[in-house]
C-alpha cells in the first residue's frame, strides 16, 4: 500500500517547491490536480515529468478539472458540476480528452474527475446521453492505453455502476473518496465496496460527516474525527485484493493543512499495518 497526497498544478514556477516539499516530508507519489486547461501542453509535460523524477515522485494519477462555473451544494451542483450540465458537456468532454493527453505524455494511466450529478432514474433521458458523451471521453483515453476514474460522492454506488455498465468501455474505473460518500449523503465507503469495489483503483483518504440540511453537504474533518470506519473499509480493500495507492486529501489551507496530512499518514498507516500485516 502506498501512501501519497494531493499537489495542485495551478502554475509550473510553484511546482519545484510543492515536489521539494513533498519529499522532504517523505512522499514519494501524488496526485496531480489539475483545473487550468491552459498549462496542458506538451512544453509544460516534459518540464513536469522531468520535475517528478528528479524529486522522486511518482503521480498516480491526473486529477482532472474542467471549465466553467462550480458550485458545490446539492442545488447548484446540480446544475453546474461534471458532464451532466447539457450547456458545459462538449467544452468539458473536451477538457477531459485534453488533460488525458496531457497526462499520457507524462506517461499517467489514471485519469480522475468527478461526472457531476449522475441522474439516478436510468429512463432520465439525460442519463443516456451522459452516458453517450462519457463513453466518447473513455474511447479516447483507452486509445492512450489510460482508464477514465469517477470520484464518488455526487451519485450513489448503484448510480455509478449503472452508468458504468451503460457505457460498456472496459477502462473505466473508481477513486473511492471515502468522505464524499459520506459528506453527500449517498453512502458508506465500506458498503460501496460491496458494489464498486471491483473498479477500485484509487483511493481518496478523507474524513467526512454526514449532511444535516437539503441544501449543503455535510463538513470535511481531520481523518479520524468523522464518520468513516477506516479499519472496516482497509479490511474491505484486503478482501478484495486492493494494495495499491492511497491519497490523502485535506480540503484546507495553510499550515494546519500539511499538520493534518502528517498526521493523518501515521493514523492510516498503523490502521493499514494492522490490517495487511497482522
Amino acid at each position: 500500500m502506498k501512501i501519497g497526497t494531493c499537489v495542485t498544478l495551478s502554475a509550473m514556477e510553484d511546482m519545484p517547491s510543492k515536489l521539494a516539499k513533498l519529499r522532504d516530508n517523505g512522499f514519494d507519489n501524488c496526485q496531480i490536480l489539475a483545473w487550468k486547461p491552459a498549462l496542458w501542453t506538451e512544453e509544460n509535460a516534459h518540464i513536469l515529468k522531468e520535475l517528478l523524477e528528479e524529486y522522486g515522485i511518482t503521480p498516480s494519477a491526473f486529477w482532472c478539472g474542467w471549465e466553467g462555473p462550480q458550485i458545490w451544494d446539492f442545488y447548484g451542483g446540480q446544475l453546474t458540476l461534471g458532464l451532466v450540465p447539457t450547456d458545459f458537456r462538449p467544452a468539458r468532454m473536451k477538457n477531459l480528452c485534453d488533460g488525458a493527453d496531457f497526462a499520457h505524455m507524462m506517461g499517467i494511466t489514471d485519469v480522475i474527475t468527478h461526472m457531476g450529478y449522475i441522474p439516478e432514474n436510468p429512463y432520465d433521458p439525460n442519463f443516456s446521453s451522459l452516458c453517450v458523451a462519457i463513453r466518447e471521453v473513455a474511447k479516447h483515453l483507452r486509445r492512450n492505453g489510460q482508464y477514465l476514474l469517477f470520484e464518488t460522492g455526487q451519485e450513489t454506488p448503484v448510480t455509478m455502476l449503472r452508468c458504468f455498465e451503460e457505457v460498456g468501455t472496459d477502462n473505466l474505473g473508481v477513486n473511492l473518496d471515502t468522505a464524499n460518500l459520506i459528506t453527500y449523503g449517498k453512502a458508506n465507503p465500506v458498503d460501496a465496496l460491496d458494489v464498486i469495489g471491483k473498479y477500485v483503483r484509487n483511493v481518496h483518504a478523507k474524513d467526512g460527516c454526514y449532511p444535516t440540511n437539503g441544501r449543503e453537504t455535510g463538513p470535511e474533518t481531520r481523518i479520524g474525527e468523522g464518520k468513516v470506519d477506516f479499519k472496516a473499509f482497509f479490511t474491505g480493500l484486503k478482501e478484495l485484493g486492493y494494495d495499491s495507492y492511497v491519497t490523502i486529501e485535506r480540503e484546507i489551507k495553510g499550515d494546519q493543512q500539511l499538520i493534518d496530512i502528517l498526521e493523518s499518514r501515521v493514523y492510516l498507516q498503523s490502521i493499514i499495518d494492522e490490517v495487511y500485516k497482522g
